[in-house]
């Protein structure tokens, strides 16, 4: 007799099927090779649900469904558990002194959009094609070493060498602010000499860039009051999920579930 691959998951007596986990699952990616992985994510969120659910219906909870989008409605499920948490989550106020607190704690999280002029030169490649990566790599350093000998010969080359439309333009890319491009090239720019052209290659999904920085200004700390909205917003989302991730602990604690380590799964 062929054993299953992942053992019976049961919830309060309540069997988890294996094809609704499955279902699931395609809601809870895993990296490349660990698909064990996100079947237990899905078997965890959905023994959390089965949890709450139980409960609603213990305290005899029965709403009617609210619309939550434009022609979408919820669940008698999804109703059941939005009232369970309304009436039970209690999440603590936001003070003055608490968003004082998270502001003075990283006021560097609060700064004004930086503004760039960069101009780059493209080598693209796929990142998935490993070959044509390193290829691209290799053409990228060799006209690196060309621009750092004779940086005059930047836009000339970015006209024959670059796979950005910004070719036509000598590679510049115009004025640039924060978020405007990918993490790892407003990194670059961040750390690049202003002036000149960045010594080292920048990698990002799309390929190597060789990167000319001519201007940057650095956006100045918002005072507290310009960005107290955003931090109240912040806390009070913070504060809930604490007091639900508290309440949801409770209700595990006192759950039977078999077959399934929910502190195992990551």
């Amino acid at each position: 007799m062929t054993r299953p691959l992942f053992p019976e998951i049961t919830v309060n007596g309540t069997v988890l099927s294996a094809a609704a986990i499955a279902a699931e699952a395609q809601n809870h990616p895993a990296p490349a090779g660990k698909p064990g992985l996100a079947w237990r994510r899905a078997a965890r969120a959905l023994a959390i649900r089965q949890v709450l659910l139980d409960e609603a219906r213990r305290r005899g909870l029965n709403p009617a469904p609210e619309a939550v989008a434009p022609g979408r409605r919820e669940t008698p499920e999804e109703a059941q558990i939005r009232e369970l948490l309304a009436q039970n989550v209690q999440p603590a106020p936001v003070t003055e002194a608490a968003l004082r607190r998270a502001y003075d704690g990283d006021p560097e999280a609060y700064r004004a959009p930086s503004l760039y002029q960069p101009a780059h030169i493209l080598f693209a490649t796929a990142p998935e094609d490993a070959g044509a990566r390193e290829a691209a790599r290799v053409r990228a350093e060799a006209v690196l070493d060309r621009l750092l000998a004779a940086p005059a010969r930047f836009a000339a080359l970015a006209r024959e060498e670059s796979a950005c439309s910004s070719r036509d333009a000598g590679g510049q890319l115009g004025q640039l602010s924060s978020g405007d491009t990918v993490p790892e090239f407003e990194a670059a720019m961040d750390a690049a000499p202003v002036g000149e052209i960045h010594p080292q290659l920048v990698e990002t999904r799309y390929g190597y860039h060789i990167l000319r920085l001519d201007a940057r200004a650095k956006g100045d700390i918002l005072p507290f009051d310009a960005v107290r909205p955003r931090l109240a917003v912040a806390c009070e989302k913070a504060n809930w999920t604490a007091a639900a991730n508290a309440y949801l602990s409770d209700l595990l604690d006192r759950a039977e579930i078999v077959g399934l380590d929910l502190g195992a799964v990551a």
